[in-house]
């Protein structure tokens, strides 16, 4: 007698009803060739008996199995699995059943995702976390987005109009942010020439995808921004990467690597670049500028944080400058609303716009139309210049704070630029001190390290004063801890 009570797997608290947890498990048996076709299966009494459930449980798992055509009923007379059930070739049966399927691995090939060094996920939320640049949303107008945001999902017109042209960004946003970065970086665009994606990520991505492929070089700056160099890598291009010092990336070793190699992009942060918060100079921005028409080459121009400059008014980003349409300028409004508010931008040429949006289109037909037309309300209004007025203010002098606060308590122990704009401090430790420990600091999570700089971002405009010196005494006594 095959032996059912072990075939059939029941589990009582699982979610799952105890009749449908009969009918998988059967079904299981088929496909693995532990029960063939026409093989007889005791009746609804025997097998509730044997279970020890009520047969009524038995027949709905019966009638389920009929439904599908797993079994042939012929009342009063016999149960079988259906004679069209094709031959599937038996493996070796187990007392203790087979895993659930997606409890095992996939086997069959596919590519493999090298895991990025940033991550998002804790097992507990640590009491501190110095993340590596983002906006405090405490004082972000998030009330006022999603005020409006609830208003236009009210409205008869709008929500007809919700959805139209989201593959590109609704044109309501795009016809602001186009006014908007005309007035704030001088860049002369049209609607056309913007796409709104799911944050900065997304626009690097589709640059990537369409710049760059194995034959193609990609040159980077060291150190760079991590989930950009990824990016790159999975295009099977080659990454070259050329220093980053006090006054950003390198262009006279570009240089000498133009003239030995072909390069397809440069991606560049010369605002406040990730990781070392460095503003690009005047005379790199310049020869970056002569390369790339020099040799060909795109530019790619990671702008996230450009609102945010203190010392002086902000550069104007290289798209702004006279160029061949070269340069893919990127930005974000994540940095000044909130992170998890996906609302990125790409600017470039029309014909370059519309192949990003055909490649978006396989993954993602579009954004939050609701979102995107709050957002652009909020633009339209001026909500998002008064707080860009007000969080730069307090950022500047949180910044000043954390500069104060880090000299005063770990003194000689670390060193650093102050950045003059930016969301975060580049902080190196001293020789004797490793940054590969502040990882085993409990309570304290750090979002950025670098162990070859041996340093780590200190991101100070998401905490307030009393924040930053807590975060701040927490690294003295593990950092000076002899």
């Amino acid at each position: 007698m095959f032996p059912f009570e072990h075939l059939i797997i029941i589990d009582k608290e699982s979610s799952m009803p105890i009749y449908r947890q009969i009918a998988v498990s059967l079904i299981n048996a088929v496909r693995s060739g532990s029960l063939k076709a026409g093989t007889h299966l005791p009746g609804t009494r025997e097998l509730a008996r044997t279970l020890g459930l009520h047969r009524k449980t038995v027949i709905a798992a019966y009638e389920e199995l009929h439904a599908q055509d797993w079994i042939t009923i012929v009342p009063r007379k016999y149960t079988a699995v259906s004679n069209r059930i094709p031959v599937f070739k038996p493996r070796e049966w187990s007392h203790t059943g087979s895993l659930p399927a997606y409890q095992n691995n996939f086997d069959l090939p596919f590519k493999m995702i090298r895991e990025t060094e940033m991550t998002d996920a804790w097992n507990t939320v640590p009491d501190i976390i110095i993340d590596d640049g983002h906006p405090d949303i405490r004082l972000s107008p998030i009330d006022e987005l999603l005020k409006t945001y609830r208003s236009y999902t009210s409205k008869r017109h709008t929500i007809k109009n919700a959805g139209i042209g989201t593959g590109q960004g609704t044109l309501k946003l795009r016809e602001e942010l186009a006014r908007y970065l005309s007035e704030t970086r001088g860049l002369h665009i049209n609607p056309e020439h913007l796409l709104i994606t799911h944050g900065a990520q997304m626009s690097i991505y589709l640059s990537a995808q369409l710049l760059l492929g194995p034959e193609s070089a990609v040159v980077v700056g060291k150190p760079n921004y991590p989930i950009a160099n990824d990016v790159f890598k999975q295009t099977g291009a080659s990454i070259i990467e050329i220093p980053v010092d006090e006054h950003g990336i390198n262009t006279d070793l570009l240089e000498d690597l133009c003239q030995k190699r072909k390069i397809s992009a440069i991606y560049v942060i010369p605002h406040h670049h990730y990781p070392t918060t460095v503003t690009l100079s005047v005379d790199r921005r310049m020869k970056l500028l002569e390369l790339s028409m020099r040799f060909s080459f795109t530019i790619i121009e990671d702008d996230y944080d450009y609102d945010y400059h203190y010392t002086s008014s902000p550069y104007l980003p290289l798209a702004s400058s006279n160029h061949s349409g070269n340069i893919i300028y990127i930005g974000s409004f994540s940095k000044i609303l909130d992170p998890s508010l996906r609302i990125g931008f790409m600017v470039a040429p029309k014909n370059f716009i519309a192949q990003c949006i055909a490649l978006r289109k396989l993954i993602d037909v579009g954004g939050d139309g609701y979102m995107q037309n709050a957002l652009a309300s909020l633009i339209r209004q001026g909500e998002l210049k008064r707080h860009l007025k007000k969080a730069k203010k307090i950022y500047h002098q949180r910044r000043n704070f954390l500069d104060i606060v880090l000299k005063e308590k770990l003194g000689n122990s670390v060193s650093y630029p102050l950045p003059s704009g930016g969301m975060a401090i580049w902080i190196k430790l001293n020789s004797e001190y490793s940054v590969r420990k502040l990882a085993q600091i409990p309570g304290l999570e750090i979002i950025r390290t670098d162990e070859e700089q041996n340093a780590f971002r200190f991101g100070f405009a998401s905490m307030d004063e009393k924040e930053l010196e807590t975060a701040v005494d927490i690294l003295k006594k593990y950092i000076l801890k002899k």
